[in-house]
């Protein structure tokens, strides 16, 4: 069986001027290949909210950086190998 793998989402530019750029969200892939991401809003005070919004991926990866990729502006980072 394999380990949970941790990553960093980083966003090279900031299409919609609302996350910013740099490590803007921190997650876990599963074995299964599920993954779940947790924002850093806290990093950026152009979010008003009291709390990090969560998202979770079935599909994986692939299926984060189909919504959050824009264009290859935002990759994922692996943190474990």
């Amino acid at each position: 069986m394999s380990d949970v793998r941790r990553f960093n989402l980083v966003r090279t530019e900031d299409e919609s001027g609302v996350s910013g750029t740099g490590i803007v969200a921190v997650g876990v892939e599963f074995p299964s290949g599920y993954c779940v991401m947790e924002w850093l809003n806290g990093e950026n005070d152009r979010v008003q909210t009291e709390q990090n919004g969560l998202a979770s991926y079935p599909g994986g990866v692939d299926d984060l950086i189909e919504v959050h990729g824009h264009g290859g502006r935002t990759t994922v980072e692996w943190i474990d190998d």
